[in-house]
């Protein structure tokens, strides 16, 4: 493999220029796919992406997490979730129309909506 680095420019103790480095020719198509392919899995072209995970910190942990766990494992998934989400949304509701009540504004009422689903995870309502 071919490289070749240079620097310039260098005067008494203070450095003035830059270091360069180049690959050039072959070696650069060489090592252009070695890398590509080492990026890249299977089949497919597209690159490999880590997925950000959305998930529970206290997963399993907390007061209610047993209820919850048997209660999904009895109902099955997709219906469980479907309650999740109805539960969510009515909890949600009942925030709102507290904060209309008390004259609170949109910034305390997502506050209040964030300290809720924080609280859920603590319990174990999020399991």
């Amino acid at each position: 493999m071919a490289t070749s680095i240079s620097a310039t420019g260098c005067v008494g103790s203070s450095f003035y220029g830059s270091w360069g480095t180049s690959i050039v020719g072959e070696d650069y198509t060489m090592l252009a796919k070695s890398v590509s392919s080492q990026v890249r899995i299977g089949r497919g072209s597209k690159p490999v992406r880590l997925q950000p995970m959305m998930k529970n910190v206290n997963d399993g942990k907390g007061v209610f997490a047993p209820i919850v766990v048997v209660t999904r494992n009895i109902v099955g998934k997709k219906r469980f979730n479907q309650l999740r989400g109805k539960a969510i949304a009515l909890h949600s509701q009942v925030i709102t129309e507290f904060c209309k009540s008390i004259g609170a504004d949109a910034k305390q009422r997502q506050g209040l909506i964030r300290l809720a689903k924080k609280n859920g995870e603590w319990l174990g309502f999020l399991a």
